[in-house]
């Protein structure tokens, strides 16, 4: 057996609902947007670095990706101009015998700039 509790007098359909009118906050977050400042580290940046690092970020903001694939970081290197060279390439411009320069050389060249 169900026993009606309500009371008679009290029909929700009958009430005038109070309405709030004020003004709705604004739940999105604004996100926060690192910028890239070679000033923060404990080592000066090369200009190469530099100008990948800011083509990340702008890659970053166009695209609204704040980890972007493999795939999308060979795409700003490519933009950039940067591209793997061939074999007959490497040949014919003689870079097939051209040695990395060793950590202590670029450091030593750096250090003239």
């Amino acid at each position: 057996m169900t026993i009606d509790r309500r009371r008679p007098d009290s029909d929700r359909r009958q009430a005038e609902p109070e309405l709030d009118t004020s003004e709705v906050p604004n739940r999105r977050k604004k996100q926060r947007r690192r910028h890239i400042d070679p000033t923060t580290c404990e080592r000066d940046y090369s200009d190469p670095e530099i100008e990948f690092m800011q083509a990340m970020d702008d890659y970053k903001r166009r695209s609204g990706r704040m980890f972007p694939t493999c795939s999308e970081v060979l795409e700003v290197v490519r933009n950039l101009g940067y591209y793997r060279l061939t074999a007959d390439q490497i040949e014919d411009l003689g870079l097939g015998n051209v040695e990395e320069p060793s950590k202590d050389e670029l450091e030593a060249s750096e250090e003239t700039l």
